[in-house]
């Protein structure tokens, strides 16, 4: 592990060496205040607890999360770095392993950083604290589902805009595969399909950690969607470096 966490804090290191990382947080923290109060009818709803916050941050890392992906490999195949990447010596998934630890522990950063929020809620009620732990929790594990989807598309392209919007394109499948339009159309059409879209769905997995529910089957799915998709970057390369 000592290789990809090598590889991890120059990543992290590098993010903050460009306006980039301020930018995203930036972004993701006004977005995110003004989403919570406005729609999310904060203090109209006359409830201690963030319930509004929880609610869009999938919908936030859907964009945001693709924007911090599409240059992790895409980038460097660009510039024709990533040879010299993978020529350290390192495995190859200890690279792939690092610099997703690297995305991730910045999205956890962005997310430390709404600990306002928080202590407002506390200020003008009595929220249940540990409900809006498990919802933290839930939101990296979100963002980690994103992050590892995002890399794998990063490492099929060297255009950056492409991984982005393939990035995109994918996590909403996987955000809006168990909403109610989706299951009902199913539903009606091909009720297995229904089943499996509600099974893959990363919203409705999100939903219990919301409810301050951290179930077992939960945590599985999280960790085999971030392993598959770690492993599926980890082939892309060698496909690529095959090329």
């Amino acid at each position: 592990m000592s290789p990809a966490l090598a590889v991890a804090r120059r990543e992290l290191a590098g993010y903050f060496a460009t306006p980039v990382a301020y930018v995203f947080i930036v972004i993701f923290l006004v977005l995110a205040g003004v989403l919570t109060f406005t729609l999310g009818n904060f203090f109209g709803r006359g409830q201690a607890d963030l319930q509004p916050f929880f609610s869009f941050v999938p919908w936030l890392f859907l964009f945001l999360v693709p924007a911090l992906t599409m240059r992790l490999w895409a980038e460097e195949r660009r510039l024709g770095t990533i040879e010299l990447l993978l020529t350290l010596p390192i495995a190859q998934w200890q690279a792939v392993l690092g610099k997703f630890l690297a995305a991730w522990a910045f999205c956890g950063i962005a997310l430390a950083l709404t600990f306002p929020l928080w202590i407002t809620v506390n200020i003008l009620g009595e929220p249940d604290n540990g409900v809006i732990l498990a919802g933290y929790v839930g939101c990296l594990l979100v963002a980690g589902a994103y992050l590892a989807l995002g890399a794998a598309v990063s490492a099929l392209t060297k255009n950056q805009v492409v991984a982005f919007v393939l990035a995109v394109a994918l996590c909403f499948v996987f955000a809006a595969a168990g909403s109610p339009v989706v299951t009902e159309f199913l539903t009606r059409r091909l009720p297995v399909l229904a089943e499996i879209a509600r099974a893959v769905s990363v919203s409705d997995r999100f939903t219990g950690f919301t409810r301050g529910v951290i179930g077992a089957r939960d945590l599985v799915f999280f960790a085999s969607f971030i392993g598959f998709f770690l492993f599926a970057n980890t082939v892309a390369l060698d496909h690529r470096k095959a090329d």
